[in-house]
């Protein structure tokens, strides 16, 4: 058996030197002991093989190295011995590290991916107070990590701070700058750590301020700011008022688009089309001008629910105002459908689109982008209550019924959806594509609205 003793917890230069004299004597391992300091050893234990100055030299893929770089930094008491086993895998075998279905393979991701999360959770989570000290100001924040990675994850401090003298205190192991050199001492308490400063209050107000009840998701928060790190972080004195607040904002939101507050419809659907100007649930508020709510009467009885607002709907505002509204416009009026009778829509509100050139190219929305605008599709259904709502392609379908279907199989037939009945056809857009049998496409588009119009004078 044989003791290999490491300096610290995440000793990975100690690791790699170790491993590989241990691999150059072939020493296999289950005959290899890891440990950390000077603690007692086996009386029995053989001596490690000393380094050979002309050893054959040996190379490991780079991916190898960054795994265990990782792992190593892990708090798994086997996580060396797994590397090492690894490692005497990949002598043999240097695609070992490729096989993402073996077990050991596996087993050193799951770590290596817990210690980048938590890095990850120190560099967002860390809060600064201001201190006094000898020296003038300080910045000291304490920190609780699950693993070894204050030597990994404090660098960053150090170039985003660089012009501030700051500390950060962990119970195992503590970092320092003083502008210019970053040094590592011996952990704290969290008694050591200033409990709050003057700029607090200034953050909780900006805090405050910046946040939308729009984008609340209380699961999704929860899981990427899990509540252990609450109690470092000044903001998070206010996150269950704000939730609760938020909450009520929304409850107070949908009541009245139901008409129930004031009884005033129009007045309803004012507040609900001013809180979606604002709405940031996914990242295509970046994407586009505006967002583009629907129009028309709020007690139409058909509702026409499109894909996306496109680029001249994203600068007019208005949804179905391009070309494929046009035709859409063009299609109603041969069907005996008044287009300003129905109110028209879309499943995703912001223009989502590919940059070549001065030209915007429409892109299509991806799955979690119609989910995370389908609160606003209920919010119009619950207010204008449509006896019919008509899905205007395969997205705004996906939107309606919360899956993907094919046109093909749920078009010409009414389906049952909440309040009323839905209808399935294309996109005008797709008759503008369309260049085989366009003529045959588009007849039978308007024969799908005249169906539809006709039977909403039969529910009317």
């Amino acid at each position: 058996m044989r003791v290999a003793t490491l300096g610290s917890e995440d000793d990975f230069d100690g690791w790699r030197d170790t491993a590989r004299a241990l691999a150059l004597a072939s020493v296999p391992a289950s005959e290899v002991v890891w440990q950390i300091g000077e603690a007692p050893q086996d009386l029995f234990a053989d001596a490690l093989p000393a380094p050979l100055a002309n050893a054959p030299a040996f190379a490991v893929p780079r991916a190898f190295v960054e795994l265990a770089r990782s792992a190593v930094c892990h708090s798994d008491p086997e996580r060396f011995s797994l590397l090492y086993a690894l490692l005497l895998r990949i002598r043999e075998n240097p695609r070992a590290i490729e096989d993402a279905a073996d077990p050991l393979v596996r087993r050193l991701e799951s770590l290596a991916k817990e210690v980048r999360r938590d890095i990850h959770k120190m560099h967002a989570f860390v809060r600064f107070r201001e201190v006094e000290d000898d020296a003038g100001t300080r910045y000291v924040a304490w920190f609780e990590p699950d693993h070894h990675i204050v030597r990994e994850a404090t660098p960053f401090f150090a170039r985003r701070f660089a012009a501030m003298r700051w500390s950060i205190l962990t119970p195992r192991l503590s970092a320092h700058w003083d502008g210019e050199e970053l040094v590592f001492g011996l952990g704290a308490a969290r008694a050591d750590a200033p409990d709050g400063d003057p700029v607090e209050e200034t953050w909780k107000t900006y805090y405050s301020s910046i946040f939308n009840p729009a984008r609340l998701k209380v699961g999704a928060m929860l899981k990427e700011m899990p509540r252990k790190y609450w109690k470092n972080m000044p903001e998070t004195a206010l996150v269950g008022e704000l939730i609760s607040g938020a909450q009520a904002r929304e409850a107070r939101m949908v009541e009245t688009s139901r008409g129930r507050i004031g009884g005033n419809a129009l007045a309803a659907w004012e507040a609900v089309r001013a809180e979606a100007m604002g709405c940031t649930r996914c990242d295509l508020y970046k994407c586009g001008t505006q967002t583009v709510f629907g129009e028309g009467p709020l007690d139409a009885k058909i509702m026409f629910v499109g894909e996306q607002p496109g680029d001249q709907e994203d600068l007019a505002g208005k949804p179905f105002v391009g070309p494929a509204g046009q035709l859409l416009d063009r299609a109603l009026g041969e069907a005996g459908v008044d287009r300003k009778a129905a109110y028209v829509t879309n499943a995703v509100k912001h223009f989502k689109f590919e940059a070549r050139g001065k030209r915007r190219i429409h892109s299509k929305p991806s799955g979690p982008e119609i989910d995370a605008c389908r609160w606003w599709i209920d919010q119009e259904r619950v207010l204008i209550r449509p006896p019919i709502t008509v899905a205007l392609g395969a997205t705004a379908a996906r939107s309606l019924f919360g899956k993907a279907v094919t046109i093909s199989a749920m078009r010409g037939k009414p389906h049952a959806l909440e309040g009323g009945e839905a209808w399935v056809t294309v996109h005008p857009s797709f008759l503008l594509r369309v260049r085989d049998n366009r003529e045959e496409e588009y007849a039978r588009f308007v024969h799908d609205l005249r169906t539809i119009g006709e039977r909403a004078k039969a529910l009317a």
